[in-house]
C-alpha cells in the first residue's frame, strides 16, 4: 500500500528537508520500516533498541492517533496519510506532552504550522482587551490553537443582555467578572494554557505595566477612550495590536505594527461625544462579533508563527447584511502625533479628557 507520511522538522534531514515522503506498507510498522530503508537512519529516530515504537514518538494515521487504533500494527490503505510526531523542548525547558501532541493533531501536519509552529504558539503571550462580544470568540480560538499565554483585561461583570453575543459566558455566569467566567470556560477547553487576569480598568496608570508583558494585543474594547489608549500603549511598548470594532451589521480589523501605521493614522481624533452611539445604545447583530473575533483570533496567531499576510496597512471591512469582505489600503501618516515624524504623544495621556467619555469595556 502506498501513503504519504508527514516528515516533521526534527528528522527533515533524514529525508533531504522533504515535508511529505511516500513510503509503501501493509501497516503502520511496515510503513516505518520501508522509511528506514529509504532513509537510512530514520528508524534509529522512532524505535528503540527493542525496536519498538519510542515513547516520545506519536504516530497519526488520517489524523488519528495509533494508540486509539491498533497500535503499530494499524493497516493503512492507498491514499492513507501518515504523520511522524515527536515530542519536542522548547520554551523554559518544557516539552509537548503526548496528550498535546494529540490535542494539535490537527496544527502538527501542517505544513505551516507543524511541531515548531505550535512551539511558538505555546510560547506566546496574548492579551484580549476585553472578554465581551469580540473576546469571546477571540479567547476561545486562542485557547484550542494552544497559545501558551492568554491575558484577559475586563473589569465588567457578566449581565443577561451580554448572553446573546458573548458566547463564552452563560446563564450560570450572570453576576461574575467576566474575567473569572472567561477563565473557566478555556481552561475547562484546553488545560495547557496559562491564564492571566488584569480585573482593574485599563487607564494611564497601568497601562505600561501590563501590555509590554505580551507579544501581541487583541483590542476588542467597546469605546474610545480604550481603544486610544491601547493604542498608544502598544506602539509605546512596541508591541503589535490586532485592532477590532463592530455596530449593528458592520465590522473593521486591521493590524497595527510599531512604526508601520497606528490606530490614530486611521483616525486622528475620536468623534464628538453622542455622535457615534455605542452597541447598548444602537445595537448589534449578535454573530457578528464572533466573525469578526475570529478574523481578530487568526491575525493573532499568524503573526506568532510569521505566516501569511497579515492586515498590516490594510483595512478589512465586513458587512454582514450584504455578505461583504473588502479590504482598503491605509498608510502611516507622517504627521501623526504618536507614530508620525515628529511625534507629540510620547506618553500616555487623559483618555477620557481626549475622548469625553469614561472607560468601559464591552
Amino acid at each position: 500500500m502506498s501513503v504519504k507520511v508527514y516528515i516533521p522538522t526534527p528528522f527533515r534531514k533524514i529525508t533531504g528537508n522533504r515535508t511529505f515522503v511516500d513510503a509503501e506498507g501493509i501497516d503502520v510498522n511496515g510503513v516505518l520500516r520501508d522509511l528506514d530503508q529509504r532513509f537510512p537512519g530514520f528508524g534509529e529516530m522512532v524505535f528503540d533498541g527493542d525496536q519498538e515504537l519510542l515513547e516520545h514518538v506519536n504516530v497519526f494515521v488520517n489524523n488519528h492517533e495509533i494508540t486509539s487504533l491498533n497500535g503499530a500494527e494499524t493497516p493503512v490503505a492507498d491514499g492513507d496519510e501518515l504523520a511522524v510526531i515527536p515530542a519536542l523542548a522548547g520554551g523554559a525547558g518544557s516539552a509537548m506532552t503526548p496528550e498535546m501532541v494529540e490535542r494539535y493533531s490537527r496544527h502538527l501536519i501542517m505544513d505551516q504550522v507543524g511541531p515548531l509552529g505550535q512551539r511558538k504558539l505555546i510560547d506566546g503571550k496574548i492579551l484580549a482587551v476585553g472578554a465581551g462580544g469580540l473576546g469571546s470568540p477571540v479567547l476561545v480560538y486562542l485557547a484550542a490553537a494552544g497559545i501558551g499565554t492568554i491575558g484577559i483585561a475586563d473589569f465588567d461583570v457578566v449581565d443577561r443582555s451580554n448572553l446573546q453575543r458573548q458566547i463564552i459566558h452563560g446563564t450560570s455566569d450572570i453576576g461574575r467578572l467576566k474575567v473569572d467566567s472567561a477563565k473557566d470556560r478555556i481552561l475547562d477547553m484546553n488545560p495547557n494554557i496559562d491564564v492571566i487576569t488584569h480585573t482593574s480598568p485599563l487607564t494611564s496608570d497601568n497601562a505600561m505595566e501590563i501590555i509590554p508583558e505580551y507579544d501581541v494585543i487583541i483590542n476588542g474594547a467597546d469605546n474610545f477612550a480604550t481603544r486610544y489608549l491601547v493604542n498608544d500603549a502598544a506602539f509605546l511598548a512596541e508591541k503589535i495590536l490586532v485592532d477590532g470594532s463592530i455596530f449593528l451589521f458592520e465590522g473593521q480589523v486591521t493590524t497595527f505594527y510599531p512604526g508601520e501605521g497606528c490606530y490614530r493614522c486611521l483616525y486622528p481624533s475620536p468623534p464628538p461625544p453622542g455622535m457615534v452611539p455605542s452597541c447598548s445604545e444602537a445595537g448589534v447583530l449578535g454573530v457578528l462579533p464572533g466573525t469578526v473575533g475570529a478574523i481578530q483570533a487568526t491575525e493573532a496567531i499568524k503573526v506568532l508563527l510569521e505566516q501569511g499576510e497579515p492586515l498590516k496597512n490594510r483595512l478589512l471591512l465586513y458587512d454582514a447584511l450584504a455578505m461583504d469582505f473588502r479590504t482598503v489600503k491605509i498608510r502611516r501618516d507622517p504627521q501623526c502625533p504618536l507614530c508620525g515624524d515628529a511625534p507629540t504623544v510620547t506618553e500616555l495621556i487623559d483618555y477620557e479628557e481626549f475622548c469625553g467619555s469614561p472607560f468601559h469595556e464591552n
